[in-house]
């Protein structure tokens, strides 16, 4: 469960109310809605290739756990930054089936 960071609001108007809401909060598309796109990548990599898999429309927690479900079935390294999933070498291939297999359906490869 994430921590919720304290907020500390000034105002010079002593009516001032603050209103948390609910804009922060992300919910995740369920797999089926999900349009992500994966490709092999080399550039600011120092020449070595990854597999990034962009497109997911969620929570942080729940991309994480993806990117980490998807480096372990590939038995291989990476990580997740950027609303980016990074898996170590060539894995594209890999790497839909087991998004198609998980019912992201819409997953597509994208470049050569």
């Amino acid at each position: 469960m994430a921590k919720k960071k304290k907020i500390i609001f000034y105002s010079t108007d002593p009516d001032a109310v603050w209103d948390e809401g609910d804009d922060n909060i992300e919910e995740t598309l369920p797999n089926q809605q999900q349009k992500l796109r994966v490709q092999r990548d080399k550039k600011k990599r120092k020449g070595k290739e990854v597999t990034l898999v962009t497109g997911f429309m969620g929570t942080a927690e729940d991309l994480k756990d993806l990117g980490k479900t998807l480096k372990s079935k590939c038995g291989v390294g990476g990580s997740v930054k950027d609303n980016e999933i990074i898996v170590q070498g060539n894995q594209v291939e890999k790497v839909v089936d087991l998004l198609k297999g998980m019912g992201y359906s819409q997953t597509k490869r994208i470049g050569g």
